[in-house]
């Protein structure tokens, strides 16, 4: 038996013990009668067991259309490991999910659980997932909307991990002062989820067990994980490498804005003035005959007037050029936001 359909003896879903035949008899109940969440895992059910040892999995779409890939079930096993060998969680704890399993984060919860003889409850994985939650969870994994609609309810989970868009500063800070053990994570589809962690109060991401970094001539970030891929990724997440496990996140390479030939990431603008705009919002460069780009700020939000001081803490080339209105901001199907330059 491949390691991939090894079902833990003390993996539980919903309170119940299962075999890998009773999953396959659940899966199918969950297609024919299930809610949409419930039919995702079945399907997932069914493709983790039968007789391929790969997975095909569809990326975010994050910076582009979302693409198919393919990956070695084992990979996905891999990375439960690392994720239970990095947290030290054993077989037995409890756990929480509250993602959609038709993306990779929701996937990997099922297979820690699988693998690792967690006790597992599913539930709908909408932004408010604690709301009728009652009982405490040694881990859960959520995005940064879920953890902002939890706050009242965060300290019943022991262990949280946060990812699929950046955490914002102010709930961060909300988060620290509520003593709440939380971890934001790095990854993506192509490396199975995370793989690094870092504490709400470190300053560096930290690799998982069998990942190392390097960068390339652009200063991105170059994963090698064997256990995982059986290749060295490049990304282009521009980054400074402290030392061959650990980086500190800067910004995407492809959203650099040139503007009066100073190299501007959107994502170190947003971070100083985050905390002074009470709406959704981005940085985005546009095409400019005096600057070659100028810097323009994009709110989810009717149009209001700024105060000017927002943007004292910001560099000259940094201060926006423009500032757009526009609502709803566009989003990929896994909710994060697409940062288009509005008409």
């Amino acid at each position: 038996m491949a390691d991939y359909q090894f079902v833990h003896p003390q993996f539980t879903l919903n309170g119940f013990s299962f075999t890998q035949a009773d999953l396959s008899r659940v899966a199918y109940a969950y297609i024919k009668e299930g809610d949409e969440y419930e039919q995702q895992i079945g399907l997932f059910l069914l493709n983790w067991f039968d007789e391929s040892d790969t997975l095909v999995l569809t990326t975010s779409g994050t910076t582009g259309p979302p693409k198919k890939i393919t990956l070695p079930k084992q990979a996905l096993v891999e990375s439960a490991k690392a994720t239970a060998q990095f947290f030290q969680l054993g077989a037995g704890i409890s756990a929480l999910l509250c993602m959609s399993v038709q993306f990779i984060a929701g996937k990997m919860m099922l297979v820690r659980a699988l693998q690792l003889g967690w006790q597992l409850d599913v539930i709908f994985p909408q932004t408010n997932p604690l709301q009728k939650v009652e009982k405490p969870y040694d881990f859960a994994a959520m995005v940064p909307l879920q953890v902002a609609n939890s706050l009242d309810k965060l300290n019943s989970i022991k262990l949280l991990l946060i990812g699929g868009a950046p955490l914002p500063a102010a709930l961060k800070n909300t988060l620290l002062a509520r003593k709440i053990n939380a971890f934001e994570s790095y990854g993506m589809t192509e490396t199975v989820t995370h793989i690094a962690v870092k504490s709400i109060n470190e300053p560096y991401f930290t690799a998982l067990p069998g990942v190392q970094f390097t960068t390339n001539d652009s200063e991105c970030l170059c994963i090698n994980a064997p256990r995982i891929a059986p290749f060295l990724l490049e990304t282009k997440d521009v980054v400074k490498l402290i030392n061959e496990t650990q980086f500190a996140y800067i910004g995407r390479a492809d959203s650099v804005i040139n503007s009066g030939g100073v190299k501007l990431f959107p994502e170190l603008i947003e971070q100083k003035i985050e905390s002074k705009i009470p709406h959704r919002f981005y940085i985005v460069g546009k095409p400019d005959e005096t600057w070659g780009e100028k810097v323009v700020l994009v709110i989810e939000a009717d149009r209001y007037e700024l105060p000017t001081e927002i943007f004292g803490e910001l560099g000259k080339f940094e201060k926006p050029k423009e500032v757009l209105f526009y609502h709803p901001f566009q989003e990929t199907a896994s909710g994060k936001v697409i940062r288009i330059l509005p008409d």
